[in-house]
């Protein structure tokens, strides 16, 4: 996926300015596709250049004017086609798990330190993810133009659970394996919602 196709398909959505972009990109689709703000502004220029999109200057009062996106037909028609293809599986490129794998010639000291920061990092997205469901779609019922973003939603809260339980046991085990102490598990509660 690159990020023009991205873009397109948070234009599909409805028209939206740049800055608009970001904020989405910042709290969703951001969540599993890593971008910064200045490459959603070189790309926009390119799909501008493609003719995917086109922009419209809004005129404001008391503050710069702004520049709205819209998907054009061919546009649509390019997004249509990117999410006809097949899908290529995420790879892991992980510099922890590859210090734990070599974890006989490491320091367990600042790799355990690393595991722990990375526990709170996974139960930090667990609970956004949480709260993200419970705002949007307390009742379980969604429109059928967001039931992807649910299950992402649900996909992502899994996930983040999975991973902060997997960083728990990595810890429990360095730290009998260096004799300090150990960590605060999650909750059963939160296991059985992650299920």
């Amino acid at each position: 996926m690159a990020l023009g196709d991205a873009i397109l398909a948070c234009l599909t959505e409805h028209p939206m300015t740049g800055y608009e972009l970001a904020k989405t990109f910042d709290s969703s689709i951001g969540f599993f596709w890593k971008t910064d703000h200045q490459q959603i502004y070189r790309e926009l220029s390119r799909l501008r250049d493609r003719g995917y999109i086109q922009g419209r200057e809004v005129v404001q009062t008391g503050k710069p004017n702004k520049l709205v996106y819209t998907l054009t037909p061919e546009g649509r028609a390019a997004f249509r086609s990117w999410a006809a293809r097949p899908s290529t599986p995420a790879s892991t490129k992980d510099d922890l798990l590859v210090r734990l794998y070599a974890l006989g010639a490491a320091d367990i000291a600042p790799i355990r330190a690393d595991l722990m920061a990375r526990l709170e990092h996974h139960r930090d997205r667990a609970e956004r993810y949480d709260r993200i469901l419970k705002k949007h779609y307390a009742d379980g019922s969604v429109a059928p133009a967001d039931m992807g973003k649910l299950l992402n939603l649900r996909l992502g809260l899994r996930h983040e659970r999975m991973v902060a339980e997997w960083c728990e046991e990595a810890i429990t085990a360095l730290s009998a394996m260096s004799g300090t102490g150990s960590v605060r598990p999650l909750d059963s509660s939160s296991r059985e919602n992650a299920r």
